[in-house]
């Protein structure tokens, strides 16, 4: 057998791994618990993110060491990031260790703190807890995502602008009021449109800390030209929910593109500091959140990101992929 065939697991996708006797069956006819597909996929990992706290049980009593590595964190490690506490107990049960020093020389059981529920693991003597300046992080992201509840923005393009207001925008990109005639149809389908008329209509709105420019159909406010202009002097975060490639961030700093291509919501990375790590886990699966918050921005509700905002405006025809 080959590919994800391989170590009898053939037919197995991310719903499989809630199937505890599916799995134990697996298991009991030979299945490798250490290895899953290619490319040194495990398990344990999987279900840590993707399974129930029954699988991770199941696996975590039949590998070799709880705490083994994959792509540079153990399976404790993935399943507090993701969100899975449940799951992160029943590691915990088994023998994962909360102390295992992460990306950032942050820990599981420290990381927790910051997330939803910071009673996950009981404390440690002697072990640290928040700052007062990683608590606040932590506090405010959950007062965004709460804010912002369940919202859909899939398609959705947003430019997340400090320290300027909705009119200082407008001015910035040399914009004139939208036509109300046109906006009434584009909003009641938008996809009834050409992206040619449509692309260069967006939303403005103020919100405490800055500006948030929205497109709710489209990546509009998410084109390099929109941030070379809005970002003089400040900084500001592009977001685009592309529905066919996933949400892809950017970074323009004082007209100057610092980042492209970006994962905002996507989890820390092996190489964060730990102020990236703890960011990007209050935001993990949060890419709206992410963007706003980056940008230093604290809307009390999702009206800037889904409308109605504060003004429709219609973009100057120009280049807004040159930089």
């Amino acid at each position: 057998m080959t590919g994800r065939d391989a170590g009898g697991w053939a037919g197995m996708d991310y719903r499989g791994w809630q199937d505890h006797e599916d799995v134990a069956r697996r298991l009991d006819a030979g299945a490798d618990p250490e290895r899953w597909g290619v490319g040194g996929s495990r398990p344990l990992h999987r279900a840590a993110v993707f399974g129930s706290p029954e699988v991770v049980a199941e696996l975590a009593r039949r590998v070799a060491d709880v705490d083994a590595l994959e792509d540079g964190t153990t399976a404790l490690w993935d399943a507090v990031v993701a969100g899975r506490s449940g799951n992160a107990r029943a590691l915990a049960a088994t023998g994962a260790d909360p102390a295992w020093i992460g990306p950032g020389g942050w820990t599981p059981g420290r990381l927790s703190l910051a997330g939803p529920e910071p009673g996950l693991f009981a404390p440690a003597e002697g072990l640290p807890g928040l700052t007062e300046a990683e608590r606040a992080v932590a506090e405010e992201g959950r007062r965004l995502i709460a804010a912002l509840g369940d919202l859909y923005y899939d398609g959705t393009g947003l430019a997340c602008v400090a320290g300027i207001d909705a009119e200082e925008a407008i001015r910035r990109l040399e914009a004139t009021p939208a036509d109300d005639e046109l906006m009434a149809g584009v909003l009641a389908d938008p996809y009834d449109y050409d992206s040619d008329e449509t692309l260069r209509l967006v939303g403005v709105t103020t919100v405490p800390g800055g500006c948030v420019v929205t497109q709710p159909w489209g990546y509009g406010p998410s084109m390099p030209g929109i941030h070379t202009r809005l970002s003089a002097g400040t900084v500001s975060y592009g977001l685009y929910a592309n529905p066919k490639s996933g949400n892809q961030g950017s970074i323009h700093r004082d007209g100057v593109c610092e980042g492209w291509d970006l994962h905002p919501g996507g989890g820390p990375d092996l190489e964060d500091s730990p102020e990236e790590v703890l960011f990007s886990y209050v935001y993990c699966h949060q890419a709206v959140a992410y963007s706003l918050a980056y940008a230093g921005l604290r809307p009390t509700d999702a009206r800037a990101v889904v409308g109605p905002p504060d003004h429709w405006i219609e973009l100057p025809d120009r280049d807004y992929w040159a930089i």
